[in-house]
């Protein structure tokens, strides 16, 4: 089976943590990985962002190749600027299997700029059936939306209507995406799957405390907070800080700081997101000096001693379709603290595997932390329930059911 993957506005071999990296990337590599033990052949394609890369890679193994597609000016551009290029990619695509001599059983596209180029492709390849995966949402970020800027603009939420009208077949995260997808776009529920996203039970598991705290330089009193993702204002980390904030000496014991991993706190004040600067800004107002300490961008080779180390991960999250970044921490037997929004409200067991809370709710979310971070034993057993619970999302799993989407699809297809 030939599978063309279309992860258009991002490539996922992209390090994590930068303005348009996160799980989806996380998810199309690791899936990728898994189909490929399986024998099923993916080529993903992906916009060329920098002209001095390769344009094929081999660096997902199987023979499966990622292509960087040349479309528009290979740099990096905003989103909006990035729809007009989507004919010139579908053709670059098209292109590429023509050249390889390669035909394509199905076309697996992720977030709704790849829905259009998968539209395309399969109006130039008959037969060739389109499974989808938004993995988040322009109508829900609209409604958590603080401010003009945040808003998603009238061509987005077109752009997925039409995706949604033509695929074949759409994945939902969860539940509650799939509540989404009917309610707010009018979706048919016969086209919609429910499948949550996997982990690699191989990279993402619990390491000695001791050992990932000496791996990444933490000193053996050291206690630390840990939270991952892309700083911007959805992912909630103000109200993180705000809670940090209000820790008192005596619910943490030893000294306690928050590490955050993601964006790049280093730029200058002309290239530093508006995002970055207002978060660190807020740490000066609440004098949190050294308590806070920003890490940057660090590679997925790195993140299970981070996740190892911390006494708990938080994701205070305005909106999250899933939240992979929660998943990778359980699986390394970290309990999660996490907003009560999207996939997190499914993902995260409250009071089993750590704690669900009001989104923006920062004493809430600091009771929790002080809870946690008071009681060893709690946090030793909410670690326990938290690495089982993640074993049931290992990729071996959800590949299988993913390959059975596939079947299913191409069967009907080549009856029609």
């Amino acid at each position: 089976m030939n599978i063309a993957m279309l992860s258009y506005h991002t490539c996922p071999l992209a390090t994590l943590g930068g303005k348009d990296t996160g799980g989806m990337n996380v998810y199309v590599r690791d899936l990728t990985t898994a189909l490929g033990r399986m024998g099923v052949h993916v080529d993903v394609f992906t916009r060329s962002q920098d002209e001095h890369v390769p344009h094929v890679l081999h660096d997902l193994g199987f023979g499966n190749r990622v292509v960087h597609v040349p479309a528009g000016p290979e740099v990096p551009l905003p989103r909006r600027e990035l729809a007009e290029y989507i004919p010139e990619f579908a053709e670059g695509v098209r292109r590429f299997a023509e050249e390889k001599g390669i035909r394509y059983d199905l076309i697996h596209s992720h977030y709704w700029m790849s829905g259009i180029a998968a539209e395309t492709l399969a109006d130039l390849w008959p037969a060739t059936p389109i499974l989808q995966m938004f993995h988040t949402l322009g109508e829900m970020k609209n409604r958590v939306a603080r401010s003009d800027e945040e808003r998603e603009g009238a061509y987005r939420l077109e752009g997925e209507r039409q995706v949604l009208r033509r695929a074949d077949r759409i994945i939902a995260a969860t539940l509650a995406e799939h509540a989404q997808l009917e309610w707010l776009y009018k979706a048919e529920a016969r086209k919609i799957t429910i499948l949550p996203p996997g982990v690699d039970t191989c990279h993402f598991y619990p390491i000695p405390a001791d050992e990932a705290r000496q791996f990444i330089g933490l000193k053996p009193e050291d206690r630390m907070i840990l939270f991952v993702g892309r700083v911007e204002p959805l992912k909630g980390l103000d109200t993180l800080i705000r809670a940090v904030a209000c820790l008192r000496p005596t619910d943490c014991g030893e000294p306690v700081h928050l590490a955050v991993i993601g964006g790049d706190p280093e730029a200058s004040p002309e290239a530093m997101t508006a995002e970055m600067a207002r978060i660190q800004q807020l740490c000066d107002n609440l004098c949190l000096g050294k308590m806070v300490v920003f890490l940057g961008k660090r590679g997925q080779d790195t993140l299970p001693y981070y996740y190892s180390a911390a006494e708990v991960l938080v994701m205070p999250s305005h909106y999250e379709s899933f939240g992979m970044v929660a998943l990778e921490a359980m699986a390394c037997g970290t309990p999660v603290i996490a907003s009560q929004v999207g996939g997190l409200a499914f993902l995260v067991q409250d009071g089993v595997t750590g704690y669900t809370v009001p989104a923006e709710d920062h004493d809430a979310l600091c009771a929790k932390l002080a809870l946690l971070l008071g009681d060893e034993s709690l946090r030793r057993q909410m670690g326990r329930a938290a690495a089982e619970s993640a074993r049931s999302y290992d990729w071996e799993k959800i590949a299988k059911q993913i390959v059975g989407v596939y079947e299913e699809l191409t069967t009907r297809a080549r009856k029609d």
